[in-house]
């Protein structure tokens, strides 16, 4: 069978007495997240559901069974550069789960952060616009994050229209 490389993938953070499981990559040498910090999830395999790539990347990178979850939005990332590069993810969060066995995959560390404490790691900026939006209780989201080749956020737009703050964070 052909190797399945999708363009939809699943970010999901898992959320538990005020901190946030994050996961700091710094394993992989040609990563695009090298030295960031990010939620757990990746891309979907052939034929899978959002649901069940967010259950299948949950476990195999924390160990966890999520018991529930809430689909919170889908943000679409450009990255301009010699190539156009286009990915759709399937954001969740989930504060239902339990521990089923080890990681099978370790891309770098976890450590539970606490949320008030997450400004202040290397995250990209459009991640800080949608980590804010889960935290302040938004609504379903659509998030269009524009970046340059370098990785420097260019445009924002939430729900269709142009999201000028995302400089300021969280």
């Amino acid at each position: 069978m052909a190797e399945h490389k999708s363009n939809l993938t699943t970010l999901c953070y898992l959320k538990q007495d005020g901190k946030v499981l994050m996961l700091h990559r710094t394993r992989k040498k040609k990563d695009v997240n090298r030295d960031k910090w990010i939620g757990v999830g990746g891309h979907f395999e052939a034929s899978e559901s959002p649901e069940e790539c967010l259950l299948r990347e949950v476990r195999e990178e924390t160990g966890y069974e999520l018991l529930s979850w809430q689909f919170r939005g889908i943000v679409t990332f450009i990255v301009r550069g010699e190539e156009q590069l286009t990915e759709y993810m399937m954001l969740f969060t989930s504060e239902e789960f339990v521990k089923r066995c080890e990681p099978e995959s370790l891309e770098g560390d976890l450590v539970w952060v606490e949320e008030e404490k997450m400004k202040d790691l290397n995250l990209w900026k459009g991640d800080l616009i949608f980590f804010d939006l889960i935290r302040s209780g938004a609504p379903f989201f659509s998030l269009k994050l524009e970046y340059d080749a370098d990785g420097t956020l260019l445009l924002a737009v939430l729900d269709g229209q142009d999201y000028r703050d995302f400089s300021s964070g969280i």
